[in-house]
């Protein structure tokens, strides 16, 4: 069962909450999309009207949709004017340690390498994602979770039960032969063990911030308009 694998789910969600009690705002019409739930998994197409809500938020699952920019745009349509959206996911270097060891294990016998692990986004895009789609004021950031495991197959074991195995549709569809998971097995260790010989596991939980446009909101000084030039400034400071 999913709850016996979502610590991972639980913490991004605690941490998500924990950034949402900073902001002094009483949101009237909140919609929560979380991994627990059924109403937000591989769809591309949300059931959500504009201006329904204040906040949307979504934790732990905006990475597996097909068509993120897409999406972003929907949350901003259904948001009210000066209305919060706020996301966290897994990102970044999101389980490098497999990635490389599958790599470097399928290149050395097979002479190369296909897809094992999803693709994550990284900061700098998806702080991009949030200008290009419309937001307002946006605010990308990252934690970093490290989780040790006794080998490889419990770190597979809690993927497999939290639903982050690898879903590419290039990845290769028959099993991998044996000798291939063996040598994985054996360079992830070697590279990514700690003293107690357990593996690491990292997981970067990126968050995003954003805001539906509105006039009270701080806008950018038109270009020119400065009153100093920033070179006086600078040697100023010098």
């Amino acid at each position: 069962m999913f709850s016996s694998h979502s610590f991972l789910h639980r913490e991004i969600k605690n941490r998500l909450e924990d950034r949402l009690k900073d902001i002094r705002l009483d949101f009237k019409f909140p919609i929560a999309i979380d991994a627990f739930d059924d109403f937000f998994g591989l769809t591309d197409k949300l059931d959500l009207v504009g201006n329904c809500a204040d906040l949307i938020t979504c934790t732990g699952n905006i990475h597996w949709t097909n068509d993120l920019p897409g999406i972003l745009i929907q949350i901003r349509q259904a948001l009210r004017p000066n209305g919060l959206f706020l996301a966290a996911f897994p990102g970044g270097e999101t389980l490098g340690e497999l990635r490389q060891s599958f790599i470097e294990a399928e290149s050395s016998l097979t002479g190369g390498a296909s897809p094992r692990v999803s693709p994550f986004v990284d900061l700098a895009d998806a702080a991009a994602l949030l200008q290009r789609t419309g937001f307002k004021l946006p605010v990308a950031d990252q934690d970093r979770i490290i989780v040790t495991y006794e080998d490889v197959d419990s770190l597979m074991f809690d993927l497999r039960g939290m639903g982050e195995t690898n879903s590419l549709r290039d990845r290769k569809k028959y099993f991998s032969r044996k000798d291939v998971f063996f040598e994985m097995k054996k360079l992830y260790r070697e590279n990514f063990s700690d003293q107690e010989q357990r593996i690491r596991a990292t997981f970067d939980i990126v968050f995003l911030t954003g805001w539906s446009p509105h006039s009270s909101q701080p806008q950018p000084l038109r270009p020119g308009s400065g009153l100093k030039n920033l070179s006086e400034v600078l040697k100023k400071s010098n």
